[in-house]
């Protein structure tokens, strides 16, 4: 091992561990078989600086992770192309902008919003597949400035020395911190690369507002249960990359129950689908001819080898339920689907929507939101919304946020449906919340009006003497 070398100006060898290479001679020759060491270990020193460099700017295009037998269902069954990505017809439909600007290859950097599991990734995969692109993927959460300087300079070397171009693709952007984002915008607007970035948040809050302004936004719409059902068939389908070895016998209910309990995330149907066929055993043959034939061919493949089955597998909807076990609600408590989700109650309850009302609460307490905010929100809403038109409105709101706070969950959902309910059926009045709104304006942008000589307090003198 070297103790010490430097590759600038020339190459400088420490003299530790050197003298066992050394021959024995004198005068010139000494001098020749130094050069010859030095120039040896020179050598050695430019093939590991090449070697780095390498790993640094390589394209390692033999890495195949959708390929690995390991990967789950959903990574192997990523669509290669446009024409195999189900859903979002709203910006790749024929003629639309996005595909347009993909097939020219003229895209500039984008970013997409949307549920988890609509295909932020694999359309990011697509566009580097299709503009011949090196497709670098970094996690929001994960990287460092260090990180992102590296592969900046990586995006630069292969543009000048190949011309080929580099789509780096930052999942969960709206994890970056200030600085990540900034040390982006120069290569960014230069073209030295094009960023493509993921988040399931709103780009326009959650994301500095300069690289917003240098990206287009596209909103990735959650897949149907239509969309869901294609993508369970095709995989049963597929004998490359799917389940298609398998013999698998699915009934239509549990198909339209992964589907629907999905949620529009095509990730969670794909990977519940696996995991229900991997561990139902196969029917038992009526005919035990070939059973020991059979046996073997399971020993030598794998109990659980991906793509083979030697029986026929009957998914169930019961096989279903217990593949997929709860529904995944969309749902953050911090973010945009808490600020969205009780507005759209608050809406339904002006609107005098009763069974809209009802959804929105389930889904808020299906997905653990505090139900003192929700009581919260119900007791600003009797007194703006219903107000005059029903004083008893308030005295109940206020009654159901003492009650939910006295019993708790899961029965403070009890309360607050009834309050619900009745805040649904009252008649509306915002007469005094308009009122005030109406004094706040003139407070503001009026000259302020002295108090009138028969308001004022007369029983103490403003001036008394003495």
């Amino acid at each position: 091992m070297l103790a010490s070398s430097s590759l600038t100006g020339g190459c400088h060898i420490s003299r530790i561990g050197t003298q066992h290479l050394q021959p024995r001679v004198c005068g010139a020759s000494k001098r020749t078989a130094h050069r010859a060491v030095a120039t040896k270990r020179c050598t050695i020193l430019w093939n590991a600086v090449i070697s780095l460099v390498a790993d640094l700017f390589g394209d390692d295009e033999h890495v195949e992770v959708e390929r690995a037998d390991s990967a789950p269902l959903a990574t192997r069954m990523r669509p290669r192309s446009l024409d195999e990505l189900v859903g979002q017809e709203h910006i790749l439909g024929p003629g639309k902008l996005l595909r347009r600007a993909i097939e020219a290859d003229r895209l500039p950097s984008v970013i997409f919003s949307g549920p988890p599991g609509s295909g932020k990734t694999t359309l990011a995969r697509i566009i580097a597949e299709m503009t011949h692109a090196k497709f670098i993927r970094i996690s929001g959460v994960e990287s460092n400035v260090a990180e992102m300087r590296r592969v900046i300079a990586a995006a630069a070397n292969r543009l000048s020395t190949s011309g080929r171009k580099t789509i780096l693709f930052v999942d969960e952007i709206h994890h970056f911190n200030k600085a990540q984002q900034d040390i982006l915008l120069p290569d960014v607007e230069a073209g030295t690369l094009r960023l493509i970035g993921a988040t399931t948040y709103n780009p326009f809050f959650y994301v500095n507002s300069a690289l917003v302004s240098r990206s287009q936004v596209f909103r990735l719409e959650p897949l149907t249960v239509e969309q869901l059902e294609l993508l369970v068939d095709r995989a049963l389908a597929d004998k490359e990359r799917g389940l298609g070895n398998y013999s698998v016998k699915m009934d239509k209910n549990a198909r339209r129950h992964l589907a629907k309990l999905s949620d529009g995330d095509a990730r969670k149907c794909l990977n519940a689908l696996e995991i229900g066929v991997l561990t139902t055993p196969p029917l038992a043959d009526r005919a035990e001819v070939g059973r020991g034939k059979r046996e073997k061919q399971s020993e030598v493949a794998g109990v659980s080898a991906p793509g083979y089955s030697a029986g026929a597998i009957h998914f169930t909807l019961q096989v279903a339920e217990e593949s997929i076990q709860q529904k995944a609600v969309v749902y953050d408590r911090a973010g945009d689907a808490h600020y969205d989700t009780i507005s759209a109650f608050i809406k339904s309850m002006r609107a005098s929507d009763e069974k809209g009302a009802m959804y929105w609460l389930a889904k808020m307490l299906h997905a653990g939101e505090d139900f003192r905010f929700i009581s919260r929100r119900i007791v600003i809403f009797a007194s703006e919304d219903i107000g005059l038109a029903d004083p008893d409105a308030l005295r109940l709101a206020i009654a159901t946020q003492q009650a939910v706070e006295f019993v708790g969950m899961p029965e403070a959902r009890i309360p607050l449906a009834h309050v619900t309910a009745y805040m649904c059926r009252a008649a509306k009045s915002r007469e005094a919340y308009d009122e005030l709104n109406a004094a706040s304006e003139k407070v503001e942008i009026e000259q302020t009006r002295r108090v009138p000589e028969h308001l004022k307090n007369k029983h103490f003198p403003v001036n008394p003497e003495g």
